[in-house]
């Protein structure tokens, strides 16, 4: 008796942290954009949504855009992605800007690109589609790019959940203040709260850290120790000079 093999499908491979974001060349509601060279000296947050005119990904584009200038404090661009054609992105950004409010937000224009992937190139690269959740569509993914193009942090919602705005420009503050600071930062991190020293890398610095803490740290022990830093401290190093 022959028995067959079950088809499987080759899994994407994801873009992993610390390495260099894929190059890509798109059509957009902005124009075309080289990614990311264009970005070269930006932060970016390249994300992606399942369709055009659904009523998740709408209250997320009026969120994006009504946080847009946010973003930008902190040389951080938006970047959209769906796999919608040019001309249905332009059509649900019109209706978005002539018909629909969300959380007080009304007669919001979305001037950030928007890409038309209709060949799903973009999305496979980015491992942004996901057969579990939809084979036709991109889940939410977020990537945020740092000025050198390369991949920082790496968020993935299903279809049926929301992002939360809040936790993207906590990202952005972080990664920031993190490499501005050379430190890292703790669970629930605002500008303003302690970070995080890091680690004692040898027996003789830890038992110095214990015996003769520097000003201003905090050690509860060899590998935990703290320090402030204001948040206006944290925010003249990471805002955007004009």
């Amino acid at each position: 008796m022959t028995t067959t093999e079950p088809e499987t499908s080759t899994p994407t491979r994801l873009p992993r942290i610390g390495e260099p974001a894929p190059e890509f060349t798109a059509v957009t509601t902005q124009g075309e954009i080289n990614f990311p060279s264009d970005y070269a000296g930006k932060w970016v947050i390249l994300f992606s949504h399942p369709a055009d005119f659904t009523p998740v990904c709408t209250s997320e584009f009026i969120t994006f855009a009504a946080m847009q200038n946010e973003f930008s404090a902190y040389n951080t661009d938006l970047v959209g992605l769906s796999v919608d054609g040019l001309y249905s992105h332009i059509a649900w950004l019109r209706t978005i800007r002539e018909k629909i409010s969300f959380n007080g937000h009304s007669d919001v224009e979305v001037t950030f690109p928007l890409i038309e992937d209709i060949t799903m190139e973009v999305a496979t690269k980015y491992g942004m589609i996901m057969p579990g959740e939809d084979s036709t569509k991109a889940v939410r993914a977020v990537f945020v790019v740092d000025p050198e193009g390369i991949v920082r942090t790496l968020l993935y919602y299903p279809l049926s959940l929301g992002r939360n705005f809040d936790e993207l420009l906590r990202i952005v503050k972080g990664l920031q203040a993190a490499d501005h600071f050379a430190v890292a930062t703790p669970a629930d991190w605002r500008p303003g709260d302690k970070v995080i020293v890091p680690t004692a890398g040898s027996c003789g610095t830890a038992k110095d850290r214990m015996t003769d803490v520097e000003s201003g740290m905090d050690c509860q022990d060899w590998f935990f120790c703290t320090k402030d830093i204001s948040a206006d401290e944290v925010e003249e190093a990471i805002r955007a000079k004009n």
